[in-house]
């Protein structure tokens, strides 16, 4: 498989990771990733879009979908928030609330990659 191809399928497979785990959210918002695939929640016009740059941040994030590894994302400039920036605040505490637990969060790795597991410093870039 091309690398072109073998990325255009990670983006897929990650796209339907956040529509697991962003369903029952109640908010129009987006997910845009590194490759420009962009993933919509809600019925409306997104309030937010959250701009993924790289798929190692997703991994990062999948791994520890914590706000303080979203906040240090954020501040190295690996993702940004375009839009309402208190929507995504709001949207960020609900989930919260709904965190998967860590065995859900590995089965949605691997079916990403197994590379998905390893933290970046281990895989081959």
């Amino acid at each position: 498989m091309s690398p072109r191809i073998a990325a255009a399928h990670l983006s897929d497979r990650a796209a339907g990771v956040l529509r697991q785990l962003f369903a029952a959210v109640a908010a129009d918002f987006a997910f845009r990733l590194w490759d420009g695939t962009t993933v919509v929640f809600g019925d409306g016009p997104p309030s937010f879009t959250v701009v993924v740059h790289a798929s190692q941040t997703f991994f990062r994030l999948l791994r520890d979908p914590t706000p303080l590894a979203f906040g240090e994302a954020y501040v190295e400039g690996a993702l940004d928030i375009e839009g309402d920036l208190f929507a995504a605040m709001h949207v960020a505490n609900s989930l919260e609330e709904t965190r998967p637990p860590l065995a859900e969060r590995l089965r949605l790795l691997l079916s990403l990659s197994p590379l998905a597991l390893r933290p970046a410093s281990h895989r081959e870039e």
